[in-house]
């Protein structure tokens, strides 16, 4: 019985990713999002595509290309985020993956309804595109700093903005790509959205969160003291399997990739040792599946 749900890793090194992925490919992640941050950084996509399927062969899969940058800016770096949606668009069949994944961007230091309009224009266009291809978007719901009423990268990051950018683009090819993290930093209850928003959630980002409550009830959210911080799956106060449960109950099909480099603790050259941990945790979470007996 193959698992329709894979647990794999970010692999964002631009030229290097093949290499870096044949590195980490012995550990058994079983899926990649490649990514990349705020623009391609000169990479030939459709050379890393052969570079990168020679490397992973039947060991694994491409689970999503990944671009994180303000495509709804009005600037060279805008202009270089909406060129990278393009580009990752136009090649993700080259990896093998029908999903790309990103920030949705911001107008900056707007209040998240002033996005709106600038964001029709921008991802109604890229998501035509995208449908012509057979391929969906996906927005991480990271706030990346900011809230409502201002900041400089993405509006993604709410359930209320996220009811907004639907009901401005009801595409079908429109979604997320969701952590629990982010919503647990804004101390909202992860489970519910999960179950209400099920049919938007196309990727998944494998990060927890570790949020002290003692804090909050002692300090609240504005002391100099942080309150919450993130997490590999394992280290946080997540229950996945619960997570993946839900997601099995709703019929997800896809990839948790972690998304490392935030722990406070398994970092640096601890790294490693934090991601697969990670892994081994999430494959013990979706358990493994057990064929019944032939005939009954």
């Amino acid at each position: 019985m193959k698992d329709t749900i894979s647990i794999g890793t970010l692999a964002g090194q631009g030229p290097r990713t093949a290499d870096y992925i044949k590195e980490i490919l012995p550990h058994g992640f079983e899926s990649f999002q490649i990514n990349f941050w705020m623009n391609l950084g000169g990479t030939d996509l459709k050379k890393l595509s052969g570079e990168v399927k020679e490397v992973i062969a039947d060991k694994a899969v491409v689970s999503s290309l990944g671009i994180f940058g303000n495509p709804l800016a009005d600037s060279k770096e805008g202009q270089d985020a909406r060129d990278g949606w393009v580009a990752c668009i136009d090649h993700a069949a080259d990896f093998g993956t029908d999903l790309v994944c990103g920030f949705a961007g911001r107008v900056i230091d707007k209040p998240v309804p002033e996005s709106m309009e600038r964001y029709k224009e921008v991802f109604g266009d890229l998501a035509k595109r995208a449908a012509d291809k057979g391929i969906r978007l996906a927005f991480e719901n990271c706030p990346m700093g900011g809230d409502w009423n201002r900041g400089d990268w993405n509006i993604a990051f709410n359930p209320a903005a996220w009811d907004l950018m639907f009901d401005a683009l009801p595409n079908d090819n429109i979604g997320l790509e969701w952590e629990p993290c982010h919503q647990m930093c804004q101390l909202i209850d992860p489970m519910p959205q999960l179950r209400k928003y099920a049919e938007k959630i196309f990727h998944i980002h494998g990060k927890d969160a570790t949020v002290r409550n003692h804090l909050v009830s002692e300090k609240g959210i504005y002391s100099p003291d942080h309150f919450a911080f993130h997490r590999h799956p394992g280290f946080g106060d997540s229950n996945w399997t619960d997570i993946i449960s839900e997601l099995r109950a709703i019929g997800f099909k896809g990839a948790i990739d972690i998304e490392g480099w935030h722990d406070p603790v398994y970092k640096d050259e601890l790294e490693m040792t934090g991601q697969v941990h990670a892994l081994r945790y999430l494959k013990q979470c979706r358990t493994e599946l057990i064929p019944g007996p032939k005939g009954f």
